[in-house]
C-alpha cells in the first residue's frame, strides 16, 4: 500500500521538484494526496488521515515548532519530516523535542531526503548532514555576540519573536497607520496599541517608528 503523503512549502515550484523526486520512488511507493502552500491550506488536508507530511517551518508560522506537537496529537501515526532553509541548532532541538521524525535542508542532495523518508518509515529518526542538535563551542563567536547584540538574524528568526497581535499591529504601522487609526481597526486601545509598538521596537532593537518600518522592510516582515 503506498504511504499518503503531503508536502507543505510556501514555494510552489520547489514543492513541484519534490513531488517529481517522490513520484520515481520505487521503494517505498509514496502518493502524494495533497500540496499546501499556506497554513490554512495545509489544516485542511489534515483532516483526513495521512502517513508523512514534508513541511517547511516557515509555513508554520507564528505557530514555530509546536505546529508539529499539534498535527502528532490529531494524527498520532503521522511522520513527519522538515524540509527548510533553517538550521540553526536550536530549532533542529525544538522540532524533534516537539515529535519531528526527521530533519533535512533543502541545500542537501536530493538523495539524503529519500534516505531519510526510508528511516522514518521504519520508526527511526534522522538528522541529515550538516545538521546537530547542539551549537559548536566557539569563544570567539561567543565573545563577540556578548559585546554587540545580533539585529539582523534570520527573517523566520525576527518573526518568531513577534506574537500575532504584534504581527497585525507591525502590518499597519508599515501602512504609516497611527495607533489611533490602529485601535479603532482592532478594537483596542490607544495606550495597548502604544504598548505593543514600544515592544515591538525593543524586540527589533530600533528606537523609532521609522526605522520599525525601514527595518521591517529590508527583512521582508510583512
Amino acid at each position: 500500500m503506498a504511504t499518503r503523503a503531503v508536502i507543505a512549502d510556501h514555494q510552489k515550484m520547489f514543492t513541484e521538484g519534490i513531488q517529481a523526486i517522490l513520484t520515481e520512488m520505487r521503494f517505498p511507493p509514496i502518493k502524494i494526496v495533497g500540496v499546501a502552500h499556506s497554513l490554512e491550506e495545509l489544516n485542511k488536508m489534515t483532516e483526513f488521515p495521512i502517513d508523512l507530511l514534508i513541511l517547511e517551518l516557515a509555513l508554520a508560522d507564528h505557530l514555530g515548532t509546536s505546529l508539529i506537537s499539534e498535527l502528532k496529537k490529531s494524527q498520532p501515526k503521522i511522520k513527519i519530516i522538515i524540509l527548510s532553509n533553517y538550521g540553526e541548532a536550536h530549532l533542529v532541538r525544538d522540532a524533534f523535542i516537539q515529535g519531528a521524525d526527521g530533519y533535512v535542508l533543502k541545500s542537501n542532495h536530493s538523495l539524503e531526503l529519500i534516505q531519510c523518508i526510508d528511516y522514518v518509515l521504519e520508526g527511526k529518526t534522522y538528522l541529515a548532514d550538516g545538521l546537530r542538535l547542539a551549537p559548536e563551542f566557539d569563544i570567539q563567536k561567543k565573545s563577540s555576540l556578548s559585546e554587540k547584540r545580533r539585529i539582523y538574524e534570520d527573517r523566520y528568526l525576527l518573526k518568531q519573536k513577534l506574537t500575532k497581535r504584534e504581527k497585525e499591529i507591525l502590518s499597519m504601522v508599515v501602512k504609516y497607520k497611527n495607533n489611533r487609526t490602529i485601535a479603532q481597526e482592532l478594537f483596542i486601545s490607544d495606550q495597548t496599541v502604544s504598548a505593543h509598538r514600544k515592544r515591538i521596537m525593543k524586540k527589533f532593537g530600533v528606537n523609532n517608528t521609522v526605522d520599525l518600518i525601514k527595518f521591517s522592510l529590508d527583512h521582508q516582515l510583512v
